[in-house]
């Protein structure tokens, strides 16, 4: 199978580049299933119902979300209703949507898309991460209820991420981390057949501070006063993220490259 990850969508600028080029790469790449991280894709704060509808019409077959999933009040009710919304695992029980969820991709193939918060330096606490996603993954082994799985890791520390990459190894055939916006040069797959990266990096415009125009940002890092609102960066956003190539059978990753297209970053894909 050939799956697509994209990091998180930054504002106008990112959902227009998903919108602009994601069928294009679909077809170019002949991909089977695409999962795009759209958590800041409304104004670079959560997403709106008519976002997610935007992205999925573009091409995503799973939106994740992350800690700022229910920023967008509608998104409470959307994922309800919306079975290709993916929320945190560890979130809040009372918490609406489902943090893990069975798909269906080409010639009828199962994959498992998860998704989970860490701990370290996160503005709040959240549930255990790992015992979260163990019991996800003992309930849907690859090579027996699925023939692939994806697991995204959303959180600031490169350590926690690497951690829940080799907790995974082998049970999942893809741990990819999103939430601090720059793409990471570790992408490697693991000892046991996991495809992994420390940060997908985000869709957005590189031109910014992780997406927001640079201006407010600068001010407050030097004068340490805010004066104006965080607004996202404007310009050609780069599409970052991670292609994997699995094997049906087992689920374990055959091949993984990081994903740059567009925009002002170094570009970079399979072909």
């Amino acid at each position: 199978m050939k799956l697509l990850f994209l990091g998180d969508v930054m504002g106008r600028a990112g959902r227009t580049a998903i919108i602009d080029r994601l069928a294009r790469l679909r077809a170019d790449w002949a991909l089977d299933f695409v999962v795009v991280n759209g958590e800041n894709a409304s104004n670079g704060a959560g997403l709106t119902a008519a976002h997610a509808k935007a992205l999925l019409d573009a091409g995503a077959d799973v939106l994740t979300l992350g800690d700022h999933a229910f920023d967008q009040k509608d998104m409470l009710q959307f994922c309800e209703t919306e079975p290709r919304i993916i929320r945190p695992l560890n979130f809040s029980k009372a918490a609406p949507g489902k943090g893990a969820r069975v798909f269906e991709a080409t010639r009828g193939r199962k994959v498992l898309v998860a998704q989970v918060l860490g701990q370290v330096f996160m503005k709040r606490a959240f549930d255990d991460p790992f015992s979260a996603v163990d019991a996800v993954l003992r309930a849907h082994p690859m090579g027996g209820t699925v023939n692939a799985s994806l697991i995204d890791v959303h959180c600031e520390a490169t350590s926690e991420k690497m951690a829940m990459g080799h907790f995974c190894d082998g049970r999942a055939s893809v741990v990819v981390g999103t939430h601090t916006h720059v793409p990471t040069a570790d992408t490697m797959i693991l000892e046991r057949g996991t495809a992994f990266q420390s940060d997908a990096g985000m869709c957005g415009d590189y031109d910014s501070v992780i997406g927001m125009q640079k201006e407010e940002p600068l001010r407050r890092f030097i004068t340490g006063m805010p004066k104006a609102r965080f607004e996202p960066a404007k310009g050609e956003a780069t599409l970052s993220g991670l292609y994997v190539e699995t094997d049906d059978r087992t689920g374990r990753a055959t091949r993984v490259e990081p994903v740059r297209q567009g925009g002002r970053l170094s570009q970079q894909g399979p072909v």
